[in-house]
């Protein structure tokens, strides 16, 4: 299958039953670690919402959502989460929660345009996270400093893990390094996006790349964002702009670059109505989401995703995504695995 990589010989570190209940320890111990951190408290998600209300995320502009009647609302369309990117910053201001602290909660959704690869499935489970900032603190130096203090409870869940199961010793490094979009194009402008990704990530370990959705110096963005939740226009420092980006650790089960969040400060009134200019989708401002955020009913804040079957994954040892999530998959792609000592849940 020419999604696939089957790393060549292959093993897993841990059976399926001690990889359940290393699958529990790290999402127990990783939630507090990040709560504590970030000042976080949990709620509750919803796993569907109403079709026209704007609090769905749309990706990358072209992902259909699961979408059906409902009987009792005279069949008003709803639709399963893609995530909770928009839902977050609606419920901080619902539940008033103060600036400085913030909610997380376990989002399950479904992505049926997902291609099947070692990391990817038509199912997601990841931490959603959101925090109350002042608008003055929408800046580069607010976004690095989350990411460190994400990056600390990563390093800590996975020193914690390794005191439980002696044989996944710590492999991240002890800090996570920083560039944006526009020089990691100026360091290799032959490279592709993702060829860019794995070399940078490759060099450092842990990366975090600034500056995602934007058009880069060749006209290009290095990967697609929605114009309505994350702000990748706002100009930062030295002519560059974005507020956002991904967190990339090096895998080295499958020898590549391996995002595990995405994130960003969201955008204000003006980032919002810019972004939606630059992608066409103006009609947008119509959406009760949007509505809201222009009339500055909404909190300022920072937020992002962090996956969870992509963390255990990680911590794991693990060649692939089903090897820690139950979901569904072709029988050709489960067979292969199989016969390559890839066992999938």
């Amino acid at each position: 299958m020419k999604n696939l990589i089957i790393p060549k010989g292959y093993q897993s570190v841990i059976d399926p039953d001690t990889t359940e209940k290393a699958i529990k320890f790290i999402k127990d111990q990783f939630q507090l670690q990040l709560s504590s951190e970030l000042k976080l408290r949990r709620v509750t998600a919803p796993m569907i919402v109403m079709k026209g209300t704007g609090l769905n995320d749309d990706l990358n502009g072209i992902e259909r959502p699961v979408a059906f009647p409902i009987k009792g609302l005279n069949d008003s369309t709803a639709e399963v989460v893609h995530s909770l990117a928009k839902w977050k910053r609606y419920m901080l201001g619902e539940l008033q929660i103060p600036i400085g602290k913030g909610l997380y909660t376990d989002m399950n959704a479904l992505r049926p345009d997902e291609d099947f690869t070692n990391l990817h499935s038509i199912y997601v489970d990841q931490w959603d996270w959101e925090k109350s900032i002042r608008k003055e603190e929408r800046k580069l130096d607010l976004l690095k400093r989350t990411v460190k203090q994400i990056y600390s409870s990563l390093k800590r869940t996975e020193y914690l893990l390794s005191e439980y199961y002696p044989s996944l010793q710590p492999q991240l490094p002890e800090e996570i390094h920083f560039i944006h979009a526009e020089d990691l194009l100026a360091q290799y402008p032959e490279l592709s996006p993702k060829e860019r990704e794995t070399t940078v990530t490759k060099e450092f370990e842990a990366v975090f790349i600034i500056g995602i959705g934007g058009e880069l110096a060749n006209g290009e963005p290095h990967d697609g964002r929605a114009p309505d939740y994350d702000d990748w226009t706002t100009p930062t420092k030295n002519g560059y702009s974005g507020l956002n980006g991904d967190i990339l650790l090096w895998n080295p089960v499958l020898e590549k670059a391996f995002e595990i969040s995405s994130m960003g400060i969201r955008v204000d009134e003006s980032a919002l109505l810019k972004q939606l200019e630059i992608k066409g989708e103006e009609k947008r401002k119509e959406l009760m989401f949007h509505k809201k955020l222009l009339a500055g009913e909404l909190p300022y804040s920072i937020g992002g995703g962090i996956g969870q079957s992509r963390l255990c994954m990680y911590l794991l040892r693990k060649a692939h995504i089903g090897e820690v999530q139950s979901s569904i998959w072709p029988d050709e792609l489960r067979d292969t695995c199989k016969k390559s000592g890839i066992i999938f849940l």
